[in-house]
Formats: C-alpha cells, structure tokens, sequence
C-alpha cells in the first residue's frame, strides 16, 4: 500500500490531490447533513462553481444523495469513506505523525484528525466523532461507568454520539462538579447529553466546580453528593479535555492572586483543576468536588480529547503529568507539537 501511495504521489500527484479533495468533500458532508451546497463551499474555502462539479460527481457516482434540505452521504458513500480514512491517513502522512508523537509524548495510543480546529470549526466535530470510536472500543464486557469532564471539545464527542448497543448498558456520570461556566459546556450537560444520545442512563453532582474550604467540607458529606461521587470513584473509562491555563482561569471568573500565581508560575495547561506548567508540574489545584488526579490511575480507560494549534503546549504538558492516555487530536495540534523539536 506505501509503495503504491508513493508511485501515486511522484506519477499522478492530481490523482491524490483530487481524491484528497473529494475525501474532504464527503467527510464534511457526514458531519453536518444534511447541509446546502453554498454552506459546504464556503466551509471547505472552495468557489460553488468548483463544488458543484465535485458533488455532481459523487453524486453519479451513488455516493452523495440531493434532497430539498440538503445534501446527504448514501448508505454506500458512508461505507467508502470509513473505507477510505485508513488510506487518507498515508495519503496525509498522518499515521506518521501518530506514532511520532505517540513515542514523543509518551502514551497508550494518539488519534490525529486532519486540519486545525482553530482555524475550522469542523474539525473539532472530527476530534469528537474520532473519541467516539475509540469510546466504542474501550469499553468493557459489561459495567462501565463513564466519567466526562466539561468543554467544547467532549461536548463535540458528546455531539457525536448515536444509539449504541454497547453504550446503551453504560451509566454516564460528571467527572466533577461544573456550575458556574456556560450551561452547554457543564460536565452535568454534556453527561445528560452523551446519555441521551447512546440511550443509555446517567447520574448528575450539582455542585459548583469551584469551592471554598469550607463549602467542600459541608457538600461532601450530603448522602447525594456522595452517592453520586461513589459512581464516579468507580468510574472505568474517563473522557476529559485539556484547557489553556490562562483560557480556563478567566472563564471560572479566577482571584487576581490566583491569576498572578498561575503567571508567576508559568502555568500553560488545565485538567481537573489542575493547573500545569510545561514540564508537566503542578502550579496551582483548584478545591472541587470529583475525580482527582491522583484517581485516574485506576482507571482502565482514560481518552483526553483536545485539538488546535493553540492547544499544543497545554497538550504536551497535560501529558507529561498523566502519561498512559489516549490523546485524540487534530493534525493543528499535533505538527506544532512535533515542530518544536
């Protein structure tokens, strides 16, 4: 298969440059049908005049079908494109870049999506639907229990969930408390949400994500706070984001003398309440009630889902502190890493 890529790319560079296009045409297609001709050319920064040829093709083709509302992929288009993501993957270069930064940052497995997340929002519902595979395959035989943490990259996996035999059994739990950052992107709604979608049951903790001393010590011990925090110290697979430290600290309205420690002490990642500096120390931890960092050692599973270029020192430092994960990213994130050197 290399080999032939190889020729492919010296011998016919306008064969792997068209089927790359028309890989990036179905793709987009998948994740937001059904979707109109003009929204997908303006999506994808291409002239109408030119999409109009491509999805005329694939539309004779059988792979594309042409409705009222909009354009939808085919029961065969839908099998193509899973098909053809393995061999876009060599096309791209993009296993290459896996394993490279698998060794680099030390974890059980990476997932790179093509593009930027930063630059097209698109991508992200790619990072989403790629942690749903390896949602699926994670799983155990029987009993799981799915802890989720809060942000715009699990509530993009959460976006992508479909009813599911396997994940229909699984009970779906907040990782932590989130009341407090905007509602879509609370722990407890994304948890409500990935339930929903896989038909499967959930338990909410409504506390806020951020406590005083105080307010901890009174809210962990009411019998439905620690019901709830049973679940989730039983959790068997964790879904979690990564969130820049400076992003993270001013979303949760942080102190200035916390916001000065986190400046003093370099921070540049977030995860948990955890607030990282690049070599993966612990610069500042946040009193909230959920899953500690120290826990997720016991944990079978653990997928941080995180993409944009952005992203990439929050990224690389997340994964210094906790290596053994299966990092899903974008092709942003992952060079920017690797470029560094």
């Amino acid at each position: 298969m290399n080999m032939l890529l190889d020729l492919q790319k010296k011998l016919l560079p306008d064969l792997v440059e068209v089927m790359g296009l028309r890989y990036r045409v179905l793709r987009y297609i998948r994740l937001m049908q059904p979707i109109g001709r003009r929204t997908l050319a303006a999506s994808l920064e291409m002239s109408e005049r030119v999409l109009r040829a491509e999805v005329t093709f694939l539309k004779d083709q059988g792979l594309v079908e042409f409705h009222t509302t909009g354009m939808l992929l085919t029961e065969e288009g839908q099998m193509l494109l899973g098909q053809l993501e393995a061999v876009m993957k060599e096309v791209f270069d993009t296993r290459t870049i896996e394993e490279e930064l698998q060794k680099r940052l030390d974890v059980e497995e990476v997932h790179v999506v093509p593009g930027d997340s930063d630059e097209f929002s698109w991508v992200k519902k790619e990072l989403g639907r790629s942690a749903v595979s390896v949602m699926k395959r994670k799983l155990l035989p029987d009993n799981n229990v799915i802890a989720v943490t809060g942000g715009t990259s699990i509530a993009a996996v959460a976006e992508m969930l479909v009813p599911d035999a396997d994940l229909k059994e699984a009970l779906f739990v907040p990782a932590r408390g989130g009341l407090g950052e905007q509602v879509e992107n609370q722990a407890n709604t994304i948890c409500s949400t990935m339930a929903r979608k896989a038909m499967g049951s959930y338990r909410l903790l409504h506390v806020p994500d951020q406590l005083s001393q105080e307010a901890f010590d009174s809210l962990i011990s009411e019998p439905n706070v620690q019901s709830v925090l049973k679940l989730i110290h039983a959790a068997t697979m964790v879904v979690h984001g990564i969130g820049d430290a400076r992003t993270m600290a001013e979303r949760r309205d942080t102190a200035p003398d916390v916001l000065k420690k986190l400046e003093d002490g370099n921070a540049v990642a977030e995860a948990f309440g955890y607030y990282f500096d690049a070599d993966g120390g612990i610069v500042h931890k946040v009193t909230t009630i959920g899953l500690q960092l120290e826990e997720l050692t016991t944990i079978p599973a653990i997928i941080a889902v995180a993409g944009g270029s952005s992203k990439a020192d929050a990224i690389e430092a997340c994964m210094k502190r906790a290596p053994g994960q299966v990092l899903v990213t974008d092709e942003g994130a992952a060079r920017r890493i690797l470029n560094r050197g």
